[in-house]
């Protein structure tokens, strides 16, 4: 009974044993190998290189006061347009008494030497109408006549020798000279009083409105008030960094100055940004880019790369060059400075092209293949020729047509 059931046993185990087997091989055969394939697709290829940056107005412009003193109205916000010599703001004066002191006093000081001037020039013209300043030359220059043709006769006469004349003659041309040149000089001497009384007259008028514009801001003889801050370009006003009652500081050669307003001109916008060394070399001015704003996803812009920075920058190790390119105006979208935005710059382009996936491309020393399918599972290495690639889709010049089935080469599992 034991012998027979152990019989039994094994046979039933060999039995099934031979029957796994057969199972199995059976599956081994019946799965194929799961090819895929696709088409060579006809499409646009664009080479590219990205640069980081931001959108930047091309005119942008700090209003700055010409006085001290404190913000006492503000006359724009963040945000309007403003026109060139439109108010921006007024200055309240707070000038202090040592300079007021000493704005009177050469206001003082100016006014006597206006009345000094004024009073000189009166003597000389009174001296002009009586001729008392040429009056001595021209007496001597008569008496030296009268003598002269006394002695003439005397020649004439015989009386006196040539030599004694001509002594008499040579004291005439003196004297004529002396009367000329006394003229001239009596002349001048009119002209200089003249010009210095314009000359103080001016000097009294500016210590006057020097006086002014510290005690008001502004100049009774001229039309611009200088305590008033004006906008000096056509444009819109980014930003007001100060707030009624802020203390502010003029512009001069020691100072900045504290900033107002800044305006800017915003149909003209820019896009500055950096690439990496590696690209650079590609680069040259004219080349087309395609900028994407960060806040503004579903729009892109058309812009022309019109510089690139001679010298590199060193940023955490890597050499950045810095470039810059026109944003090409657009009515559609309202683009605002400060923008983050990334430009693409299209190195090459190849439009209309056979393409295929640059996965699918068998490198075999320096010849280029791809698998096609020429039956039902069954494949054929076949050269190809390629051209541009944007590191997805790459160009094929020669090797297939958007007939051709492709064997999709898949990555292995790692």
């Amino acid at each position: 009974m034991n012998k027979g059931c152990l019989i039994g046993a094994g046979a039933f185990l060999l039995i099934a044993s031979i029957g796994l087997g057969i199972y199995f091989y059976n599956q081994q055969q019946k799965a194929p190998e799961n090819f895929e394939t696709e088409k060579p697709v006809v499409t646009d290829i664009i080479k590219k290189t990205v640069a980081t940056g931001s959108v930047k107005p091309r005119l942008e412009v700090q209003i700055k006061p010409q006085v001290s003193g404190v913000v006492e109205e503000l006359y724009v916000e963040a945000g309007e347009m403003v026109k060139k010599g439109q108010p921006i703001a007024r200055i309240k004066l707070i000038p202090s008494e040592v300079n007021i002191n000493s704005a009177q006093s050469n206001v003082e000081l100016a006014r006597l030497r206006l009345q000094d001037a004024q009073r000189e020039l009166q003597r000389q013209r009174d001296l002009n109408k009586k001729n008392l300043d040429i009056e001595s030359a021209r007496v001597n220059y008569e008496n030296a006549k009268r003598e002269e043709e006394r002695q003439r006769g005397l020649l004439e006469d015989g009386i006196i020798s040539q030599q004694e004349y001509n002594r008499f003659k040579v004291d005439l041309d003196l004297r004529k000279a002396e009367f000329e040149n006394t003229q001239v000089i009596a002349g001048n001497n009119l002209r200089q009083l003249e010009t210095g009384l314009d000359i103080a007259k001016q000097e009294y008028q500016a210590a006057i409105n020097n006086l002014q514009l510290l005690r008001e801001g502004a100049a009774r003889s001229s039309k611009q008030v200088a305590n008033i801050v004006t906008s000096t370009i056509d444009g819109m006003v980014l930003d007001v960094p100060v707030e009624e009652g802020t203390s502010v500081i003029e512009r001069n050669n020691f100072n900045e100055g504290t900033s107002i307003a800044v305006v800017a001109d915003m149909n003209s916008l820019i896009f500055e940004g950096k690439v990496d060394e590696a690209d650079v070399g590609k680069l040259r001015e004219g080349m087309p880019l395609e900028l994407t704003v960060g806040a503004i996803e579903s729009a892109k812009f058309d812009a022309t790369l019109e510089f690139i920075s001679p010298q590199g920058v060193d940023e955490e190790g890597t050499v950045k060059f810095e470039v810059r390119a026109a944003i090409k105006p657009t009515k559609e979208v309202f683009l605002r400075a400060g923008y983050s935005a990334n430009a693409d710059i299209i190195l090459d382009r190849r439009k209309d092209v056979v393409a295929i996936k640059e996965r699918d491309i068998i490198f075999e020393k320096d010849k280029t293949y791809i698998e096609v399918q020429t039956g039902d599972r069954q494949f054929q290495k076949k050269p190809v020729k390629l051209g541009l690639s944007d590191g997805i889709l790459i160009e094929v010049l020669e090797g297939v047509d958007t007939t051709t089935q492709v064997r999709v080469i898949k990555e292995s599992a790692s």
